[in-house]
């Protein structure tokens, strides 16, 4: 069995001397002009931009076009909104399982997918638990032993995921296990700091360095001095902050705002980012330098509905933190859990787990997604503007979107839940200028999260 999921592309588990690997195969694209490109990781990202690891110089190619990751039921070939198509012998595919000897085409790009004998092997954690973080799928257990094989370096870590699969906890796994456990863990979470001050939470200031400054203060890199220093969120720092950080990182010295001469420090750096730092990268809202030099380990979290033989030991995870056990359960929680597809990951199993105790009540609550679904199906909304042709164009025109603003506004809070990063996102504009709007109408995020 193990030989044929070999060959038609899958990871499995192997047993060997008494312990337990994933194995998986490579494999390589041939161009039909060009030489082969061999990889031996389980995810590879192809574009024409900076980051990805095949980058493509056709005019045909986006910049982020497509991706291939090895599954355990096989090659799992997804474009990612390329403009020009992903396709396999000569069919157009948004998300397929690829097979060996198939033609695969980005834009006008061809080459053809082959899997080679060679495999790759990573040691599974011999336990479920490891420093807070719990699992018993293949995936979670290699990603133990990958932090357990890097806790004790001082290798800058990247942790990659979707919000709420436990990036945060993955990183305190890190420091617990590491040599400096006993010093100070800083967490910054870059998405919930004013773009104005956050390179004074970075790096500090001095006395009168700007408004409000009315004395020195510290930065994180310098509470963090001989510890760890967990830049959360980092997928929103602001571009033009990028390069201060890079500097940072490379040099191990930092500059307070307003201040005259360099200061050591000693940090280990952890980031995490819920965005596709290679994506971003790629289409150049990301500094491909920085991202280089925080993915010296880059570790990547699976959402939960794609290890979904995690919900058992994650359950009992969470009903111990609260003191339960599973008696506790209402009669066909872990059924009901089984058939929800957890959109918010970790984070919305744990709060359904302590409303199941709490209420007895074992039904998910709806998403941020799911509302504003159930939203559009229930039509869109309907905005009326009398027109009246005694006031001025200028004037009126200015009453009808000062209304569009705070409606829209309102109505995007409350299908995220009063998350102002999420709701930017899907608005298409940035953080800032989300807050901009917030604040011209006196639009306080958790009261319209509240409804």
């Amino acid at each position: 069995m193990s030989e044929n999921a070999i060959t038609r592309g899958a990871t499995v588990v192997v047993g060997s001397a008494g312990t337990l690997a994933v194995t998986r195969p490579t494999f390589k694209l041939v161009p039909r002009v060009g030489p082969p490109e061999v990889f031996d990781q389980w995810k590879v990202r192809i574009g024409s931009g900076p980051g990805n690891d095949w980058v493509l110089k056709d005019n045909t190619v986006s910049a982020t076009h497509a991706e291939i990751t090895v599954t355990d039921k096989g090659f799992r070939i997804k474009d990612t909104g390329s403009t020009n198509g992903t396709f396999i012998d000569g069919i157009r595919v948004m998300d397929a399982i690829l097979a060996p000897g198939k033609k695969v085409s980005f834009g006008n790009f061809e080459t053809e997918f082959h899997v080679l004998e060679d495999t790759v092997s990573e040691k599974i954690f011999e336990s479920e638990e490891y420093h807070g973080a719990v699992g018993r799928s293949a995936h979670m257990r290699t990603l133990f032993s990958r932090i357990q094989k890097v806790a004790t370096t001082p290798a800058t870590v990247l942790i990659q995921g979707e919000t709420g699969t436990g990036k945060e906890v993955v990183a305190w796994a890190i420091y617990e296990a590491s040599n400096r456990k006993d010093e100070n863990f800083v967490v910054i979470d870059c998405s919930a700091i004013p773009k104005n001050l956050i390179e004074s939470e970075l790096f500090g200031h001095e006395k009168g360095a700007f408004t409000g400054a009315v004395s020195q203060r510290k930065g994180a890199f310098e509470r963090a001095h001989g510890g760890t220093l967990f830049l959360d969120e980092l997928g929103e720092l602001e571009l033009e902050l990028q390069p201060k950080l890079l500097r940072a990182l490379e040099q191990r010295k930092i500059q307070r705002v307003g201040g005259d001469k360099p200061i050591d420090v000693d940090v280990r750096i952890i980031a995490a980012t819920n965005r596709d730092l290679q994506r971003h990268v790629a289409q150049g809202s990301f500094r491909e330098d920085l991202y280089y030099r925080l993915a010296v380990v880059n570790l990547d979290l699976p959402p939960l509905r794609e290890r979904l033989e995690d919900l058992d030991v994650l359950v009992n995870h969470f009903l111990h933190q609260m003191g339960k056990a599973a008696e506790d359960l209402p009669e066909g929680s872990m059924d009901i859990f089984r058939q929800h597809t957890w959109p918010g990951n970790c984070r919305e199993l744990r709060n359904a787990v302590e409303r199941a105790v709490v209420l007895g009540e074992a039904v998910p609550q709806p998403t941020p997604r799911q509302s504003a679904a159930s939203s559009a199906e229930s039509g869109p909304q309907t905005v009326v503007h009398n027109i009246d042709m005694q006031t001025a164009y200028k004037a009126q025109k200015a009453e009808v979107i000062a209304d569009f603003e705070e409606k829209y506004a309102r109505l995007l809070l409350k299908a995220h839940q009063g998350n102002v990063s999420a709701a930017a996102r899907q608005a298409g504009i940035d953080r800032m200028s989300l807050h901009k709007i917030l604040s011209r109408y006196d639009l306080d995020p958790h009261q319209l999260a509240r409804g």
